[in-house]
């Protein structure tokens, strides 16, 4: 991302404070300069679009993506439950229809 913000003259995180108020976003200094300086776990599409807003670009230019492979998960197949001895026990039976008295 400050790769993108230096491409436009913005230098510190301090700057986007004001050009985010004008779009309606009210974030404090620290919360913008953690933003910038760091990987955020979550951001809010009102901020994302802001920042492409502000800094002329798409989301896909401020995220960096990697694929990692993921590895082979383990299945148990020996660990399922052992069915009990009597299921027979737990069928329901048949229900008899009595003529009306």
């Amino acid at each position: 991302m400050r790769e993108v913000m230096a491409q436009h003259q913005i230098f510190t995180a301090t700057e986007l404070v004001p050009l985010l108020r004008e779009r309606g976003i009210d974030l404090s200094a620290s919360q913008v300069h953690r933003l910038v300086s760091g990987t955020p776990e979550r951001l809010s599409l009102q901020v994302m679009a802001a920042l492409c807003d502000i800094l002329s670009c798409t989301p896909a230019d401020l995220v960096a993506t990697t694929a990692e492979n993921a590895g082979v998960r383990k299945t148990a197949t020996s660990d399922l439950p052992t069915p009990p001895s009597n299921v027979a026990k737990l069928r329901p039976r048949a229900a008899r229809i009595l003529p009306d008295a």
